[in-house]
């Protein structure tokens, strides 16, 4: 008895460093706007179901592999939050939850039909390619546009193989670069210390939170050009407000209201019918 609670013990302990070393808040986020989306595009509720999974599978293992990319990184930077970097998790135990993530992804996307799962696919590609290459170039914003521009697409695909409105899509790829800009906002200074070069990097925090600040009243605006109605405009209102607070704020303050204001932008974008 003993013996088995001490088993139970050690497996919610690594559970739990897996959970952590995922980037939990991103995984999340992005896991349920998907599953919004799809049911916004008229999705059925199992096919909303294995949309969810797909995408959880798809960022579990981009921010898996983040972690077994950046391990040394991480350790110069003294990153305790690091599950791997502090020595919580081994890199084998990492690498096997990666190859599972992955494996998993391929035959959730494809259950959403081809052109969707296909698409996933490439967004899932593009998040690997980020942690791999484009982080350290003037590019690194670009993955973050493909991958959330595609996700309105993927829903669409995969209840009746159209496309959204350009808009919609376009909404989405620029909370995904807001999305960029705000999420390396609280690693800039660890992130100088071990090379990383993004376009966030290179600009620095004040500009960085300006521009992803911008870029959701950007968004909210382009909404209520295409959408006008008490509902945009309330959405334009709020991701001001959002996006004033963001100028002023630091580190994890930014993050988290930028990504409010993103989300509720696409709110507004699912409340309004867009993806109908």
């Amino acid at each position: 008895m003993l013996t088995g609670v001490a088993s139970a013990g050690v497996v919610a302990r690594r559970a739990g460093l897996l959970v952590r070393a995922c980037h939990p808040a991103p995984t999340a986020a992005v896991t349920v706007l998907s599953v919004a989306l799809f049911s916004s595009a008229g999705n059925t509720a199992a096919r909303c179901a294995i949309g969810g999974l797909a995408v959880l599978a798809g960022q579990l293992s981009i921010g898996w592999s983040n972690d077994l990319i950046d391990r040394e990184r991480d350790v110069v930077a003294g990153r305790t939050d690091k599950p791997l970097a502090s020595g919580g998790l081994s890199a084998a135990a990492l690498g096997t939850a990666t190859a599972l993530a992955v494996l998993a992804s391929i035959p959730l996307s494809l259950a959403l039909g081809w052109p969707a799962g296909v698409l996933h696919l490439a967004a899932v590609a593009a998040g690997w390619a980020y942690n791999l290459w484009l982080k350290f170039r003037a590019v690194s914003p670009l993955p973050y546009l493909v991958a959330f521009a595609a996700l309105p697409v993927i829903a669409t695909l995969s209840r009746h193989r159209q496309w959204p409105a350009a808009w919609v899509v376009a909404a989405a790829g620029l909370v995904g670069v807001a999305a960029h800009f705000a999420n390396v906002l609280p690693d800039l200074d660890s992130d100088a210390r071990t090379g990383v070069r993004g376009l966030p990097q290179r600009l620095g925090f004040r500009r960085s939170a300006l521009i992803a600040a911008a870029l959701v009243v950007l968004v909210a605006v382009l909404v209520l050009l295409a959408r006008p109605g008490p509902l945009t405009a309330a959405g334009l209102l709020t991701a001001l407000v959002l996006a004033a607070i963001t100028r002023r704020a630091q580190g994890n303050q930014a993050f988290v209201f930028v990504m409010l204001a993103g989300a509720a932008d696409l709110a507004v974008v699912i409340g309004s019918g867009g993806l109908r």
